[in-house]
């Protein structure tokens, strides 16, 4: 299984990006996907996670701003970013797995996914 992450990017504090994850492998299909960050020094965190159903998990300070959407026939999840400040600098990593029917305790945990890909750095300006 790979994903592959784009939409990097460098924006002004409050702009928006959306950036994308997609799945590919032969017999792939994803039960949730995420998104996490990490800044320079600091650990890394979940930002957002969705379920095939739709179930979504957003991290408190981004509700409100960032969006996260999924199209499963295709498996890819995408994160929709406005009103970024500085703060939202970080690379961003999308992960996955084919759990079916995962409580949200299970899908906020980072060791419960099971495929990562690379980043996609993320640069807000003041």
């Amino acid at each position: 299984v790979q994903l592959q992450a784009s939409g990097g990017g460098e924006v002004q504090a409050g702009g928006f990006l959306r950036l994308s994850c997609v799945a590919s492998g032969r017999t792939f299909s994803y039960g949730f996907m995420g998104w996490f960050r990490q800044a320079p020094g600091k650990e890394r965190e979940l930002v957002a996670t969705i379920s095939s159903g739709g179930s979504t998990y957003y991290r408190d300070s981004v509700k409100g701003r960032f969006t996260i959407s999924g199209d499963h026939a295709k498996n890819t999840v995408y994160l929709q970013m406005s009103r970024l400040n500085v703060d939202d600098t970080a690379d961003y990593i999308c992960a996955a797995s084919m759990t079916r029917a995962a409580s949200l305790r299970y899908r906020t945990n980072p060791a419960n996914y099971h495929h990562w890909g690379q980043g996609t750095l993320v640069t807000v300006s003041s």
